[in-house]
């Protein structure tokens, strides 16, 4: 949510207009994205879509009740940032190498956290474990509160967290840090390596936000909002509110993010097909 009460806060001080925030959780996101879809083309209603819902659902799930592509007009990406896979102490691991060892040693023996395999944790996880041909077993929660509550308790070894949500625990020493998701190294934990370098290679999976109309919003109506939204991005004090969270601004041209909504479809369906990942 900080993104978009980011977003909507600035946006109102720029445009002049009262903007609401509402968020409509449920179903990994896809009930917010239906919602945004259907609804009036005039620039009022928008959509903070997450990498999960907009990019991976349709690989996901057989049925969506909106096309990713034909049913929105993209705005800009608005920010990014990789998960942390991190591990309970009492695990006998200090790198991706010795995590990788102990799954292959005992098939099944470790376990992950998640809020569910198509949740962009447990999807990470999944991913993680097809990429490095081992056997771990995932344990979903209602939610990454009770699922990073679990794992610090010791109930499960390992997570694929929002870097964010993780580091706080990391700090105090309550979980250990391992590898970062992402193409590359965080500047938050700039000692972590990536999973990919850490011996996964090709892996990665980032976290990001974009922005949204439903389709046929009018063009000078999302060039409009593009360019406010960039001018946002780009404002010191938003840059290190995003950089704390782990996340970096990019604030892209509407037909560079929609090229890459479509480059991301494509590359979540190999990866999911590969894996094998299927909704629940």
């Amino acid at each position: 949510m900080i993104f978009a009460r980011l977003i909507a806060q600035r946006l109102n001080a720029a445009l002049g207009q009262p903007v609401v925030v509402e968020n409509r959780g449920g179903a990994g996101g896809t009930i917010g994205l239906d919602v945004g879809a259907k609804s009036a083309p005039d620039g009022y209603t928008l959509v903070m879509a997450p990498a999960s819902s907009l990019t991976i659902a349709p690989s996901l799930y057989v049925k969506l009740p909106y096309d990713s592509v034909r049913d929105f007009s993209p705005i800009t990406n608005v920010a990014s940032g990789p998960n942390m896979l991190v591990i309970h102490p009492s695990v006998p691991a200090q790198s991706l190498g010795d995590i990788i060892a102990i799954a292959k040693a005992r098939p099944g023996r470790l376990t992950y956290a998640s809020s569910g395999p198509t949740s962009m944790s447990g999807l990470s996880a999944e991913l993680f474990k097809s990429m490095a041909r081992i056997d771990v077993v995932g344990i979903p929660y209602k939610g990454t509160g009770p699922a990073i509550i679990e794992l610090i308790g010791g109930q499960v070894d390992l997570m694929l967290a929002d870097l964010a949500i993780a580091l706080p625990h990391v700090r105090d020493k309550r979980l250990k840090a391992i590898a970062v998701t992402g193409a590359k190294r965080s500047a938050l934990v700039p000692d972590v390596p990536t999973v990919s370098e850490a011996g996964v290679l090709g892996y990665r999976i980032v976290n990001w936000r974009g922005l949204l109309a439903p389709a046929t919003t009018p063009r000078e109506i999302i060039t409009k909002l593009n360019s406010e939204v960039v001018k946002i991005l780009r404002a010191g004090d938003i840059k290190e509110t995003l950089a704390r969270e782990g996340y970096e601004p990019i604030g892209d041209a509407p037909e560079q993010f929609g090229a890459f909504i479509k480059s991301e479809i494509s590359r979540y369906a190999k990866l999911v097909k590969a894996a094998g990942i299927q909704a629940n």
